[in-house]
């Protein structure tokens, strides 16, 4: 028997008036998996988000966590996942070791689940903090607060809306660390996220979303397989550039020139250019395809 997927989201729209912020969104995640949605500002992801946290409900589609419909079944569902928000929203009353037990309550855990709490708080450096009221905590440490309240109950889909946005490297390494010990032992992780170098790393599988529409999904591998060549990234002595270069430019910044470049073979190219113009090069340094370069790419279309 195939196993039920994680999150199954079937011809999801949804408009606010006549604004419709997902166009039909089709999209199936393992359990399991270590999944990337990525994309745009206004691409349609918090919407998605909050549709599957049961925060919205869909204009039309269906959308289920393990198998429960986060309509119909809105109670199940909701207790399969949790949802790292982008906005640091928490509760000014208690300590951080109160709030996760309070957490863990509204799902109807109890003193059970203390030894849970006590680890989530140990893997996400809480400790010396569990007893402070949140009020207190400095914004790093009330973002290690909220996702350890999104893990309060344990649940088996973990949903990140960027975690690491605002955060200092230390956290970033430990959270990343936790989070890729829970996917090792079974758990489903949903990352969105503008540091693309991130969903690089950590993500098996990418979907990513342009004006409420999946315009891309497969697995990070093949994504960066769609573009071809290398970037080449110069220093130059120079203020303009031959024409002949302008169609390979990127970018460019401070003196600093990208060549997206098809082959490899086009680097002779672009330094015999130079060189016929008297462009002194000052630095040179020959960077692979990333899933940024896909990314900017995709959104360009």
């Amino acid at each position: 028997m195939p196993m039920t997927p994680a999150i199954q989201i079937d011809q999801v729209h949804k408009s606010f008036g006549a604004f419709e912020a997902l166009r039909g969104i089709d999209l199936t995640i393992a359990q399991g998996e270590f999944f990337a949605l990525l994309g745009p500002n206004g691409a349609g992801k918090s919407t998605l988000i909050n549709l599957l946290a049961g925060l919205l409900r869909p204009t039309s589609g269906k959308l289920s966590v393990m198998g429960h419909d986060v309509v119909n079944d809105y109670q199940s569902a909701r207790r399969l996942l949790g949802v790292v928000p982008q906005e640091l929203v928490f509760d000014p009353f208690f300590n951080v070791r109160e709030m996760l037990r309070f957490q863990a309550g509204y799902f109807g855990l109890g003193k059970e689940n203390d030894a849970w709490v006590d680890e989530v708080i140990e893997s996400l450096g809480l400790t010396d903090k569990a007893y402070t009221n949140m009020r207190r905590l400095s914004g790093g440490m009330k973002r290690r607060a909220l996702i350890a309240q999104a893990l309060a109950h344990k649940p088996p889909v973990v949903v990140l809306d960027e975690p690491t946005a605002g955060v200092d490297v230390e956290l970033r390494q430990m959270l990343w660390e936790f989070i890729k010990r829970l996917n090792r032992e079974g758990h489903t992780i949903i990352l969105t996220t503008h540091y693309l170098e991130e969903a690089e790393t950590l993500c098996s599988r990418v979907a990513m979303l342009k004006q409420g529409k999946v315009v891309a999904l497969d697995s990070t591998h093949n994504l960066l397989n769609r573009i071809p060549g290398k970037n080449l990234r110069l220093r130059l002595a120079a203020t303009s550039l031959p024409a002949s270069l302008t169609p390979l430019l990127r970018s460019q910044d401070e003196g600093h020139y990208t060549f997206a470049l098809p082959e490899v073979a086009q680097i002779e190219f672009v330094l015999s250019e130079l060189r016929n113009a008297d462009i002194k090069v000052e630095d040179m340094e020959l960077i692979e395809v990333d899933l940024e370069d896909v990314f900017m790419e995709i959104v360009r279309q």
